[in-house]
């Protein structure tokens, strides 16, 4: 029985330990929690003229640099080939906003149907001098887009 004897003596001198880590205290149960977060709207606006318009909420808490919520939509076979929507500056309150980004592809680039969007809440954090990105919250999300 020396095993069992080690393994005593270990779990005896954790225990000493015990008493002095500091308690961990719950949040109150009705505090809601502040997350960071990106949606895409289900349906996507296709123009006559191929402008795309791609919809949904972010939430985001405090920032150094400028954010934005970037938008890319791909749709096809060759789903390798994205296409970038524009971007909306965000503004970090912790509050949920809606975010609208436009944008044209190449001609003929999309189609109404079925596509997959990607949105990025990213920040642009300068570090000696040189603005970096800093990611918040990513969303993927098939989505329909439809004429109009």
């Amino acid at each position: 029985m020396p095993v069992r004897s080690a393994v005593l003596a270990a779990a005896a001198g954790a225990a000493l330990f015990l008493p002095a880590a500091p308690a961990a205290t719950a949040a109150p149960t009705d505090t809601p929690t502040v997350t960071e977060s990106v949606t895409v709207d289900r349906t996507g606006r296709l123009a006559a003229d191929g402008t795309v318009t791609l919809t949904g909420t972010y939430r985001c808490t405090a920032a150094d640099g400028a954010v934005f919520v970037s938008s890319v939509v791909r749709q096809g076979d060759d789903s390798s080939v994205r296409h970038g929507i524009g971007g909306t500056r965000a503004v970090c309150d912790g509050k949920e906003h809606r975010w609208a980004n436009t944008g044209t592809p190449s001609a003929d680039a999309l189609k109404p149907g079925a596509a997959h969007v990607e949105a990025t809440l990213m920040e642009l954090r300068t570090t000696s001098g040189l603005p970096l990105p800093s990611f918040h919250a990513l969303q993927d999300q098939d989505v329909k887009l439809v004429a109009g």
